[in-house]
Order: C-alpha cells, then structure tokens, then sequence
C-alpha cells in the first residue's frame, strides 16, 4: 500500500518559480486584506456572483449542467431541483455554503470529509453518499477517434479508508507543527485525494470544495470573491495535463507533483489579481457609463455583458445594457450577435 509521510516535503528543494508564486500569493492576500477593511459591503456583491459561478464551473467541469438562469436560482434557494443535474448542483451549493460560513469549524478529518460528501448527495437517493467508494474506478480519456485509455488507477475499495485517514492525518501533523508552508501542503494533500479517489462519484467536485476550504482554514480567501472554479473550467485541459504529469510513479511514491502544485498555485495567484482588478473598479465610485468603460479596459477579444457584471457587481444589469449601448453608440465598443449569443468589441 502506497505510504504518506509529508514530512519528505521539508526535504524538496522548490524551483524559483514556486516560491515566486508562494511570494506573490502572500502579497496579494495582504492587500486584499486591506481592501476588505475599506469596502465591505461593496464586496459582498462579489461573493454572490462567485458562489454562483463556483457551483457552475465545478458541476460543468463534470458534465453536470442546467440553464444560466436555474443556476442563479437553485445557488440564491429560490427554486427546487427539476432532475439529476440540478440535484446535484443543489449538493455543491449547500456544500459551498457550509464551508463559505463555518470553514474554521470543520477540521480535516475522513470522518467530517465523508460528512460533506453526504450533504453533496443530499437532494438525491445515492445509498454511496457520505461512504468510500465500493467499486474500483479509474481515471481515463476518450480521444476523437471513440476509444478510451485508462490513464491512472486509484487504490483498490479495501485500501480507500485507511490512506484517507492517514492524509488527513498528515495533512493535520505538519500544517499543526508549522513544518509545511501551506501553500505547498494543500496542493499534495488534494493531489493525494484525487489519487485515491475514494469515492464512486463526485471526487472532482469534492477536491475543488476542499481547496477552497483548505485554503480558508490557512488565511488565503480570495475564493470567496473570485471563483476558483471558474479559473479551473476555463484550464481545464490545463488542470487535467498537470494531474496526469503528478501523478506518474504515485502508487511507488516516486512521483513529481511539482507541476500540479504550479498549475494550482498559478490558479490563485490568477484569482487575486483579478480580485485586485474587480476592487479598483469599485473603489472609484465612478458614474456607470464609466465604470463600464473601465471594466471593457479590462478586457481582451470578446466579452458579454455577464463579463461585464462581474466586474461591476454594484451595478445593475439594466445599467450596465444601458452603458453598452452609449458606448456602441460613440465608437467605443462594437456590437456583434443578437439575444443570449450577443458580445462586444473593444475598439479603444
């Protein structure tokens, strides 16, 4: 059986690109820190738009899907799941919740970990819910032509139990002992987890839940504002090459998890700055048509009003319609499609 010991990690020599990330992430959460002090309740905009875009990102990496406009109202309870899909983004969004209002009450341990995954189930009749998996899986890739490759094989059911306990229990140990920088012992813990994948279904899922909750329990909360999903969703292949890289050699412990650890430190690094990019818009308490204009700065190629929103989550839609269209109008933007399928042009 694969053995856990993170002490080793103390003993890696990191590369001067991760500890550049390392360096930068904890900078960005600094200045975060003092921008939450000066605008909070402009701030608060910014989680909704994120808890909405998290549960999204996460169940469509999966293929779990439903409409723009029943996502809005399943994430904001005002509306029942119609099928499956919608049970299933339900699951993520009250597990979303949970960790968004108590992350500092729920430790790391198998047995609240299988707590979540039972909620994630909660709307749906899956006797597996909340238990380790009671098949083998395998991770796999189906290429153009139809067939499939099994790219990794998890631990066998009969091992699952035991090497989730004891990454929780390393996890605990170092982070305890401030042995591991954190930003360094997320990322192996996750890839461990997703190694073993110890559940039937919803390991993917779970894995972006726990980030986001490790993430919070060490201090760096930009996933509350932006989401780290999304960022995952818009890489995905990005995300899926770093995995399969890491996970060569794990089951003998000779593996390299260096390029997952880069791909998912750059990931939150990325969240930040756009943090930063999404607070200097809102801190200038400009008129809307500028706030627009500003936000259109921001963008590169093709953009929607949603990109636009997200930017500006004090304004309303109707403003921000109302803006795009002064902007069309004066030359500054160029309008193209029509109905949902409509986007925009910054010719400034």
């Amino acid at each position: 059986m694969r053995i856990f010991n993170y002490s080793k990690i103390k003993e890696q020599k990191w590369d001067s690109e991760i500890l550049g990330l390392i360096a930068a992430i904890y900078k960005e959460a600094g200045k975060q820190e003092l921008y939450l002090k000066q605008r909070p309740e402009e701030l608060e905009k910014l989680v909704e738009i994120a808890k909405i875009q998290s549960t999204e990102a996460s169940n469509a990496i999966e293929g779990i899907m439903t409409t723009n406009t029943r996502i809005k109202q399943l994430v904001e309870e005002k509306t029942t799941p119609k099928n499956r899909d919608e049970q299933e983004i339900a699951g993520y969004r009250d597990v979303l919740n949970i960790i968004h209002e108590s992350f500092d009450a729920i430790p790391i341990t198998q047995g609240y970990i299988l707590q979540l995954h039972k909620i994630m189930y909660s709307h749906m009749n899956n006797p597996m819910a909340g238990r380790t998996k009671n098949n083998q899986n395998y991770i796999s890739a189906t290429y153009p032509d139809g067939h499939t490759e099994i790219l990794f094989t998890p631990l066998a059911p009969y091992e699952t139990p035991a090497a989730l306990e004891r990454i929780c229990a390393e996890y605990n140990r170092v982070i305890g002992n401030f042995e591991i920088e954190p930003l360094i012992a997320i990322p192996v813990f996750i890839h461990d987890f997703l190694c073993i994948h110890p559940f039937n279904d919803g390991n993917g899922r779970m894995s972006r839940l726990l980030t986001t909750l490790l993430l919070y329990r060490n201090g760096f909360y930009v996933g509350k504002y932006i989401s780290l999903e999304a960022k995952i969703a818009q890489n995905k292949d990005l995300y899926y090459k770093a995995l399969n890289q890491a996970q060569i050699g794990w089951h003998e412990g000779t593996e390299d998890t260096v390029p997952f650890i880069k791909y998912i430190l750059g990931t939150i690094l990325a969240a930040y700055k756009d943090f930063e990019d999404r607070f200097s818009i809102i801190e200038k308490k400009l008129p809307a048509i500028d706030m627009v204009r500003m936000a259109a700065e921001n963008k590169i190629g093709r953009f929607t009003k949603q990109d636009i929103h997200e930017l500006c989550p004090s304004l309303s839609i109707s403003s921000i319609e109302s803006s795009l269209r002064k902007l069309v109008a004066t030359g500054k933007l160029k309008r193209e499609g029509a109905g949902r399928a409509t986007y925009y042009i910054r010719l400034f």
